[in-house]
């Protein structure tokens, strides 16, 4: 049978048509079924921060009951320093929580606040260890008439010592004498090393709660009580610090690569189990090709 080439012509145009049809049909069910997912990833979304912001005020609500009548602990230091630390963890970890950009800095708060801390109450312990043994036991009234410098926030150096002898000349104190030291560079002696933003940051956190620690520590007088407060105050910052680093780290975006978005999306698929839709989409991908 013959086919004239009109007829051959309309025919071609014909297929030429139903091809582009087709490969119009299959780019709308894909468009189709991505904004399928897509949204299905939103509702998911939504139906998890829901969840969590329910989780976290059942959390404050149960906190807030344990709160009103919590039982105290046997060291009136521990009870003190409790208090303390409700008044000074939120203030650091305010300040601790800005510094995203390098975890260097992070580190070097930590390091500062630390150091300072102990700093802070060293000098006092010092000096009341050294009352209590002048004199044959007896107290140095000087100490007990006089007000007792405590210099915050810095380390002393052998310098401070009374049995350090200075070899320097009067020219060579008079030069460093000359060198202006920075409230920050004050505060940051005896930690080496550290991120400077973080260090400043350090000594604008410290300033606000400085007070706060001197006051609870002077509020003490037994020995054993002050021990403890010592102690358990570095060791609940270090632990606060762990916490608020790993609070931080669930927050911040870690870097990616698309070989990596790759595989973590065909496993979400292996794992919400639509191996048939896979199938489907290479068969649409395999019909398109052939067009």
């Amino acid at each position: 049978m013959k086919i004239s080439r009109k007829e051959l012509i309309q025919e071609l145009n014909t297929e030429q048509l139903l091809r582009e049809n087709i490969r119009k049909a299959i780019k709308l069910v894909k468009k189709r079924r991505e904004e399928t997912v897509l949204l299905e990833a939103k509702a998911v979304v939504l139906e998890e921060r829901k969840l969590r912001k329910a989780i976290r005020k059942l959390i404050i609500n149960e906190v807030a009951t344990s709160d009103t009548d919590p039982s105290p602990h046997r060291s009136t230091g521990i009870n003190v320093l409790e208090d303390l630390l409700k008044k000074i963890i939120p203030v650091l970890e305010d300040d601790f929580k800005i510094l995203t950009s390098n975890p260097d800095q992070r580190k070097s708060f930590r390091a500062h606040i630390i150091n300072a801390a102990k700093n802070t109450i060293a000098p006092i312990k010092a000096a009341a260890h050294a009352g209590r043994h002048a004199g044959e036991g007896v107290p140095d009234e000087s100490l007990q008439e006089q007000d007792v410098e405590v210099k915050i926030g810095g380390a002393s150096g052998p310098e401070d010592d009374e049995a350090f002898i200075d070899i320097r000349t009067d020219k060579e104190k008079s030069d460093e004498e000359e060198v202006e030291i920075s409230d920050e560079e004050e505060f940051g002696k005896g930690v080496t090393g550290a991120d400077l933003t973080g260090r400043n940051m350090a000594y604008s956190s410290y300033k606000k709660i400085e007070k706060n620690i001197l006051d609870a520590y002077e509020l003490l007088s037994d020995d054993e009580d002050k021990e403890l407060f010592y102690d358990y105050l570095v060791t609940n910052l270090k632990l606060y610090f762990d916490k608020f680093e790993d609070e931080l780290a669930g927050k911040l975006e870690e870097p990616t690569t698309p070989e990596y978005e790759k595989a973590k999306e065909d496993k979400d698929t292996e794992d919400t189990g639509v191996e048939g839709e896979e199938e489907e989409e290479e068969m649409l991908d395999d019909l398109e090709a052939e067009l």
